[in-house]
């Protein structure tokens, strides 16, 4: 699912300290990549530091 950033998620995203990117997500290894295979590069956390830049919400997230 891709969604713009505004300037109101990214209030919310401090204020209530969302997860969602790789790095939060148990199936995520850094060595190995996504336990599923999917490309990772736009799910990272660094990749939001851009306030232009889309997110990309992946369906198969998951917190433990």
């Amino acid at each position: 699912m891709i969604v713009e950033q505004d300037a109101r998620f990214r209030e919310q995203r401090e204020r209530f300290n969302l997860r969602f990117c790789c790095e939060d997500c148990v199936l995520f290894d850094p060595a190995r990549g996504c336990a599923h295979g999917y490309p990772t590069l736009k799910h990272h956390t660094a990749y939001y530091e851009d306030p232009e830049a889309q997110l990309l919400f992946c369906k198969d997230f998951d917190l433990i």
